[in-house]
């Protein structure tokens, strides 16, 4: 999420207690937290109407959103179980991934980006983070805040960066990546939250720009997303070491919303012979078709 100057983040009732929708103004747009009638203490977080985060305050493990639960996978998979990380995460929305993080990987050291800092205080007051998770929030844009990251410091970068619905265009770069490898340590890996719809140009240039910089990449997706049939997300992977593909695919599939997973020479022949994205000229994401929120 992005925005400019800094809104207010005032509710009407604190979401983790109270059973009726959040409301608050942020920079990036409307805020609501609306409550999931299925779990009583969990909360859709969206932005002028538009579906941004989900949270379980009862369960962090919890993920409902497909594209957060294939991120989870790889959460889980980067590293031993409860082996502690230090994961950087650039875009906080309701901070879904870093509570997951802190919730099945104790100890680990956690750094989110996001430029929301009216959303940051949103999701504090109504959805605060557990105290004893060592998570720290800098209300920067993203790739500022990457740059402050020390070199080799992050076993994890995750990025999911929206302005609106929309991934802004300065991290979407192989310029950009250059900065993602300086943070990682060596073995880390790189994840991504892309978005796209017919005829997935943006997709396949972002497969092209991480193929660029990393040697061993995966992206998983609906079968609707990779036929190009439809709007949706994709989870992208990228590393230096070869990635545990078998047991990715294997999670995947076995999803409430099975999705699939492609690598190596299929991945590259669906990117197409697209170029790398560079600075000069990136542009954001697609603004996704009004039938997507509905």
């Amino acid at each position: 999420m992005a925005g400019k100057g800094r809104g207010s983040g005032g509710g009407r009732q604190r979401g983790s207690t109270g059973s009726g929708p959040v409301v608050g103004q942020v920079d990036g747009g409307a805020a609501e937290l609306a409550p999931d009638r299925e779990r009583a203490r969990a909360w859709t977080l969206l932005i002028d109407g538009a579906p941004q985060s989900h949270v379980d305050l009862a369960d962090p493990t919890y993920l409902d959103f497909a594209y957060q639960r294939r991120i989870g996978h790889l959460i889980d998979l980067v590293a031993p179980a409860r082996q502690p990380l230090n994961v950087v995460h650039l875009g906080g929305g309701a901070f879904t991934l870093a509570r997951y993080t802190a919730a099945t990987r104790p100890r680990s050291t956690q750094q989110v980006v996001e430029i929301d800092a009216a959303l940051v205080a949103f999701v504090r007051e109504h959805l605060p983070l557990d105290p004893q998770a060592r998570v720290r929030v800098r209300a920067v844009d993203a790739r500022a805040g990457l740059a402050k990251v020390p070199d080799g410091w992050a076993d994890l970068v995750i990025a999911d960066v929206f302005s609106g619905a929309r991934t802004p265009a300065h991290l979407t770069s192989a310029e950009f990546l250059d900065d993602v490898r300086r943070a990682l340590a060596p073995g880390g890996w790189y994840v991504a939250n892309l978005a796209d719809g017919p005829p997935l140009a943006h997709l396949k240039g972002q497969i092209a720009t991480a193929a660029s910089r990393f040697e061993h990449l995966a992206l998983a997706a609906d079968p609707v997303v990779w036929r190009a049939k439809r709007f949706g997300n994709a989870v992208l992977v990228a590393a230096d070491r070869e990635l545990p593909v078998a047991e990715f695919t294997r999670r995947v599939a076995s999803d409430p919303h099975p999705g699939r997973v492609e690598h190596g020479r299929a991945l590259a022949d669906f990117a197409g012979g697209a170029a790398p994205v560079a600075d000069a000229s990136a542009v954001a994401s697609p603004e996704p078709p009004p039938s997507v929120f509905r």
